[in-house]
């Protein structure tokens, strides 16, 4: 992103409270932040409850069964889909990008891996 790109996006994006922003929030009394405070919880929570269904629902998603024989590079050579599971019932799977002409993975993506810290809990869940 070019630096005019990134001005431009700073001056549009200025930090709340700078005093050149439409919508900065009114001040009202502790009794009526108090009173929006609650009302945003219970829409927070309401949001919360609807995304926990939401998951729910996921999860109850029909399996497929995998009948393609995939075939992936291991660290010992090839290996099949069910190898990569180490008898275990689950799989975690994160998606590295690589662009053609990187020599290392998307930073985001390391980010995100490098986030995931212990896989001990995992491993007794039955989970590799």
């Amino acid at each position: 992103m070019g630096a005019a790109r990134r001005r431009h996006i700073f001056e549009r994006n200025s930090c709340p409270g700078s005093g050149d922003r439409d919508d900065t929030p009114e001040v009202v009394s502790p009794d009526e932040w108090l009173a929006a405070r609650r009302e945003l919880l219970r829409l927070e929570k309401e949001v919360t409850r609807a995304r926990d269904r939401l998951n729910a629902e996921r999860r109850r998603l029909p399996m497929v069964r995998i009948t393609k024989p995939y075939t992936f590079e291991g660290p010992d050579g090839p290996v099949g889909l069910l190898d990569l599971f180490a008898g275990r019932d689950q799989l975690v799977i994160h998606h590295f990008m690589f662009a053609p002409d990187w020599d290392d993975a998307c930073p985001s993506c390391s980010s995100a891996a490098d986030e995931i810290g212990n896989f001990r809990q995992l491993h007794v869940c039955g989970t590799d």
